[in-house]
């Protein structure tokens, strides 16, 4: 047919409704009913099909290393060059060999070891996250029966070459799921504030790391507090030394901040669910991102008294806001939504300076991860992509897919850092997926 091969030299193909083309066949066939069992050819499985194939294209591509530099003329030699001469300071130098790094990383799964030979690699991570100091990340696992249990992963061993981590569960087991959590290393313990579903009567708990160490479990002290809340969205602990003893709650309508020392708690009211939250560390100020796309900030020493404005800086999304990261100075704030769009918000002028493109979202409560040091940004996409952008100028530098198949129970959690396992630790980038955890190593 003389019009069928016209279609297939042609770069757009004309739509008809209720049916799809398929170029490899060069042909159009019909499109079927979702709940179709006997011959499920529908959109939603053509697009997922199309989805795999790119999938397991670029990790055929990675496998082989056929990457190329993001930006024209950047190579090791160059920039060596231009630091020699002068013509790049040490923090920019820093930042392009870091660029140059992470589009060469290479992925190598971690062999996880246990204690306990029925705790490794039996359940799905559902969120990793890494302490101060990347010695450790603080592990949330799904179990077959429904909720989640807790565990840390020493990653000392990963500067060795046979790669491996030891991974310890504690004796605390929620029957809730965990919406989000905040793991700040101190002296002698970590804190970790910990939340149930939405929906759901939750608590928010402060546990001592010594709950996850290797001795006898009749040595490990209890629990050191839970603080009993219904309907929680998100959570953040203050490190400002003027309210240090205090964490935050957002929930439906209302923020809630608790004193754990006292128990004392001070409710804001808002007019929207509170998703997503981070306390500054300079000053006692709260910034709160809220479903209605609104991002508003509230110093905590103040006391909430009806018809008093309480609300210091206010920014706005066109879609609810899932994560808000402030930058080190504190001017600056990282926010993301759910119409993908991730933003960067200079905090003096209430005005969005920036805009990280490529990432997709359409309704998860998805983090974002600021490694300022290092000048990069990294988020994991609902379609299960994991993108660093630069931070200094919003190029997307590196998209990474998944390497298991993409679903809704699939989309990897991250951790990125220059020194995984400590000031001595080996740099690149740690993926949890499924029960597998895997390490991006720099070339």
């Amino acid at each position: 047919d003389p019009s069928s091969s016209s279609l297939t030299q042609n770069s757009v193909v004309p739509e008809l409704p209720g049916f799809y083309y398929d170029s490899e066949k060069n042909r159009y066939f019909r499109l079927l009913p979702g709940h179709n069992n006997y011959n499920p050819l529908t959109k939603e499985s053509i697009q997922y099909k199309a989805m795999e194939c790119k999938r397991l294209r670029l990790l055929e591509e990675e496998e082989k290393q056929k990457k190329k530099t993001t930006r024209a003329g950047l190579n090791s030699s160059m920039l060596l060059q231009k630091r020699q001469l002068g013509l790049l300071s040490c923090t920019s130098y820093c930042r392009l060999v870091h660029e140059l790094k992470v589009n060469c990383m290479q992925r190598r799964k971690i062999e996880i070891h246990s204690p306990d030979s029925s705790v490794a690699g039996t359940n799905n991570f559902k969120i990793i996250v890494a302490d101060v100091a990347c010695e450790r990340i603080f592990t949330v696992n799904d179990v077959e029966h429904g909720g989640c249990k807790y565990g840390i992963i020493n990653l000392s061993g990963l500067g060795k070459e046979s790669l491996t981590v030891e991974m310890y569960d504690n004796l605390y087991f929620t029957n809730r799921k965990v919406l989000e959590k905040y793991l700040f290393s101190l002296t002698h313990f970590s804190k970790l504030c910990l939340m149930g579903i939405a929906e759901t009567p939750g608590c928010a708990s402060l546990l001592p790391a010594s709950l996850f160490s290797s001795t006898n479990p009749g040595d490990r002290p209890g629990m050191l507090c839970s603080f009993k809340i219904s309907t929680a969205w998100s959570c953040a602990w203050c490190l400002n030394p003027q309210a240090d003893n205090c964490f935050s709650t957002g929930l439906t309508r209302r923020v809630l901040v608790t004193n754990v020392v006292t128990g004392h708690r001070q409710t804001f009211g808002t007019s929207s669910d509170v998703l997503a939250q981070q306390f500054a560390t300079q000053t006692p100020m709260l910034y709160n991102g809220c479903r209605s796309g609104e991002i508003f900030s509230i110093d905590v020493r103040q006391r909430n008294r009806k018809g008093q404005s309480w609300k210091a800086i206010r920014l706005f999304h066109d879609s609810a806001v899932t994560s808000v990261r402030l930058l080190e100075a504190e001017h600056y704030l990282v926010a993301a939504d759910m119409a993908g769009k991730i933003k960067l918000w200079d905090l003096r002028t209430a005005k969005c300076v920036k805009q990280y493109k490529g990432h997709h979202n359409e309704y998860a409560i998805l983090p974002l991860h600021v490694n300022e040091e290092e000048g990069l940004l990294t988020a994991v996409g609902q379609d299960c992509y994991t993108r660093i952008w630069s931070l200094q100028d919003a190029h997307l530098l590196r998209t990474i897919p998944s390497p298991h198949p993409s679903s809704k129970d699939a989309i990897p959690s991250v951790v990125f850092s220059s020194r995984l396992g400590g000031s001595r630790g080996v740099p690149g980038l740690l993926m949890a997926v499924k029960q597998d955890l895997y390490h991006f190593s720099y070339n």
